[in-house]
């Protein structure tokens, strides 16, 4: 797929770990959110792009309240 920016085809997907904070001072006792995704980076310009699993969606719908269970294995 080209990128959407420069429209190179020279990009590769990686693995990653991201831990989303919800921003302001009323959210600093709301638990991280872990993200797995599997970026698509063009290797031209940077232009980054991931989607996020319906479960992980689901956690930050709702504040960033999980157990280990809420998390799949992949």
């Amino acid at each position: 797929m080209p990128c959407r920016l420069c429209a190179s085809g020279n990009n590769a997907e990686f693995g990653a770990e991201m831990l989303v904070h919800f921003r302001g001072l009323s959210n600093l006792d709301k638990p991280v959110v872990w993200l797995f995704p599997k970026p698509l980076v063009c290797l031209d310009c940077g232009y980054t792009e991931f989607t996020v699993t319906e479960a992980e969606l689901r956690l930050l719908r709702e504040g960033g309240a999980a157990s280990t269970a809420d998390y799949s294995v992949r």
